[in-house]
């Protein structure tokens, strides 16, 4: 038992791994072929190391590289990080720095879109947020203003960690409209939106359900049929109509999206006078749905 146990602890890790691997290879490609020949500056500390390039670009050819950038301002951060919270805490994120930070070093600046700010808009925005969300999605982050918002909000607890990540990530933007022109930061506001709903998209994914609440007089048959034929779990719980004072039980099923329709089927089946509503849950665990939490 204990075995098979490790064996799965094991696989969860590699799985790990390699999404914060993918992610961070997606975010790099992005940073290195899409915002940067774009000067989209869209904060954190890649976004920063981006204006830092364009700024000393005036003494040095090309600038400071990005990966530099991102080792030097990412340390004093790491440093800080486990300072407030310990060493375990940022060994994800300390992984996705170094890949990052590696493949920013080898992989060649090829403009995948040029002269094209809306494309390059919507692009490195939709890349940027799926290379997060795969990294936030295993509980790791790329470093730099999350990992720094986290670890100030560990001692400002009166302020939220989105709230302090987002004052963060606006200075730099704001920076960004003083290395490059005030039209690209806008064009980088955007995308950064596009990033935060991308991200909270792949995060979320697989935690949504949908709830159903059903009263009806033909509840036995209705919870009969839902539970053989659609293999969902019905509980029944006591209620009354206030204006009625009738004693009604009613239908509960969680239940995903694709099931709505079967069970409208089911419901109409028996009573097409039925009181049914459907509600969205933000996130569902247990048997059927999020079985390991984490």
């Amino acid at each position: 038992m204990q075995e098979v146990i490790r064996k799965q602890f094991t696989k969860l890790r590699m799985r790990d791994a390699l999404l914060i691997f993918i992610g961070s290879t997606i975010m790099t490609i992005d940073i290195k072929c899409v915002l940067d020949p774009a000067g989209l500056v869209t904060g954190g500390v890649t976004g920063l190391a981006i204006v830092i390039k364009q700024l000393t670009g005036m003494w040095i050819d090309g600038g400071i590289p990005l990966w530099i950038s991102n080792v030097l301002l990412n340390v004093p951060i790491f440093l800080f990080a486990i300072y407030a919270e310990g060493f375990r805490s940022i060994i994800r994120t300390g992984l996705s720095w170094v890949i990052m930070s590696v493949e920013l070093a080898i992989f060649p600046e090829v403009p995948l879109i040029a002269d094209n700010l809306v494309l390059t808009t919507a692009y490195g925005g939709i890349l940027f947020g799926i290379g997060t969300g795969l990294i936030l999605h295993v509980h790791a982050t790329s470093g730099g203003t999350d990992l720094l918002g986290k670890a100030i909000h560990h001692y400002w607890r009166s302020v939220s960690m989105g709230r302090l990540i987002q004052i963060l990530d606006g200075a730099v933007v704001i920076m960004g409209a003083v290395a490059f022109s005030i039209e690209q930061t806008l064009y980088a506001i955007i995308a950064v939106y596009i990033m935060g709903k991308l991200t909270d998209m792949i995060i979320d994914n697989g935690k949504k359900a949908k709830i159903c609440l059903i009263i009806s007089d033909s509840n036995p048959d209705i919870s009969h049929d839902i539970m053989n034929e659609l293999d969902r779990g019905v509980t029944s719980i006591p209620g009354r109509g206030m204006y009625t004072g009738k004693d009604r039980n009613i239908l509960i099923c969680v239940c995903t999206n694709h099931d709505i329709p079967d069970i409208k089927d089911v419901v109409r089946r028996y009573d097409k006078k039925a009181f049914f509503v459907i509600g969205t849950i933000s996130e569902a665990m247990g048997e059927g749905f999020i079985e390991h939490w984490k």
